[in-house]
């Protein structure tokens, strides 16, 4: 099994491609070693103790490094993870864990004005369609958090967490998309 290996915009963290699916649907951002505790693999990648973020795409695993870590010397010891895990077939996820997009409890998202259900259908579908798989192509995600007066709040994981062009690639690229095709956005930001 060969798994391949991408840089992402964020120099702390690298996209580990095994060439399968990872999550049939769905993404799971893991920001702690207590919530890879659901996930024998981002378990045992933070076990590394060198590990502050592990993130699974569709099809690619998304691991951040600790500040101060070399990726030379972490990325074989997190190949060898991948690897013993996809070739042993293994669970992603324990019995009983929730698969699939994770919110923190303290992070639910605004409560939508029912009045809005139009342009938050229209946002919504501007990012699943043309954002999401363009933030998934350098190892993370933007998940809708909620739109309330003109702004929309949306939760950046993976990669995109703590990047520095996150930023630009926000108010440049994802507020000027939203603003051109929804012209009740007013600015775009991240929670």
């Amino acid at each position: 099994m060969l798994i391949e290996t991408e840089t992402t915009p964020n120099p702390a963290t690298l996209k580990f491609l095994p060439g399968r699916t990872v999550m049939d649907g769905g993404t799971r951002d893991f920001a702690t070693p207590e919530e890879a505790e659901a996930s024998p693999l981002a378990e045992a990648i933070f076990n590394l103790g060198d590990v502050t973020g592990v993130f699974f795409g569709r099809d690619f695993v998304s691991v951040t490094a600790a500040p101060g870590v070399e990726w030379p010397g972490l990325k074989p010891d997190v190949l060898a993870i991948l690897l013993d895990h996809f070739s042993a077939n293994m669970p992603l996820f324990k019995p009983a864990s929730a698969a699939g997009i994770s919110v923190p409890a303290d992070d639910e998202g605004l409560a939508d004005d029912p009045a809005d259900a139009d342009i938050v259908a229209q946002i919504r579908e501007l990012i699943d369609t043309r954002v999401r798989p363009a933030v998934a192509n350098d190892g993370g995600d933007i998940v809708y958090r909620g739109f309330d007066k003109g702004k929309v709040f949306l939760r950046m994981q993976g990669a995109c967490s703590g990047c520095p062009s996150s930023t630009a690639t926000l108010k440049n690229g994802i507020e000027q998309l939203l603003k051109y095709y929804v012209p009740e956005v007013t600015e775009v930001r991240a929670v």
